[in-house]
């Protein structure tokens, strides 16, 4: 990727990075490391990062701002504004689909604009933003690209978070716990379905599949509901 085509990335997210491998790195998916003929690190250990980033930054925001809301309801703001199909729409309007290294068969089959794909390297490019300008930086980052999904999540008019709502719905029912599980991955690597089961202790109430786990587990979270 030209230096070039990274300065417009950084002028649309209006951050400079001081170590433009972070960058690099951030915006690498695992199929075009994978390909490279040389070793090339991918974006999976920053988005583990950027995640937990993400997760405190907002928590942190919504429990100042929302005083009256109970643990609950911070609970259920936080994730409709963390949940992939959120964080995929926070990275189509900075366009970061179109600055993603790939592979050939990622590419072929539309990597670019695939939802999993895209929140992951939103993750990924807040992880960079940590390491390389520390909280202040992330936080100023994330406030001003959020603030609205943040808005909307407070009046429960964002995205619909399946799994909160299927916890919530069973908790006052059942002192079983809840899990979710991965009963089968099928398709190449850069083309991979997940089947998810979720459990109410041992007994499986819904099923799913997704592009990737966290798509699964929610459509085996609307299952649940549905069913229960």
């Amino acid at each position: 990727m030209s230096y070039k085509k990274l300065e417009i990335l950084q002028k649309e997210i209006d951050y400079k990075f001081k170590d433009i491998q972070l960058l690099r790195e951030a915006l690498t998916h695992s199929s075009y490391a994978n390909e490279s003929k040389r070793h090339t690190n991918h974006n999976e250990r920053l988005e583990f990062l950027g995640d937990s980033v993400l997760g405190l930054i907002i928590s942190e925001y919504i429990f100042a701002k929302y005083k009256h809301l109970p643990e609950g309801e911070l609970t259920k703001v936080r994730a409709s504004v963390v949940c992939e199909p959120s964080l995929a729409e926070q990275a189509k309007k900075i366009q970061l689909g179109k600055y993603l290294l790939l592979g050939k068969g990622e590419e072929l089959t539309g990597g670019r604009t695939r939802e999993s794909i895209l929140a992951d390297a939103l993750e990924a490019l807040i992880g960079a933003i940590y390491i390389d300008g520390g909280i202040e930086e992330s936080k100023k980052f994330i406030l001003k690209h959020f603030m609205e999904s943040i808005k909307l999540a407070s009046t429960g008019t964002l995205f619909k978070d399946y799994k909160t709502e299927l916890q919530e719905l069973l908790q006052s029912k059942s002192v079983d716990k809840i899990t979710y599980k991965v009963v089968d991955e099928h398709g190449p690597d850069h083309n991979k379905t997940f089947d998810v089961e979720v459990l109410l202790g041992d007994v499986v109430i819904g099923r799913g599949s997704g592009r990737s786990k966290k798509e699964a587990e929610q459509r085996a979270a609307k299952e649940g509901i549905q069913r229960s």
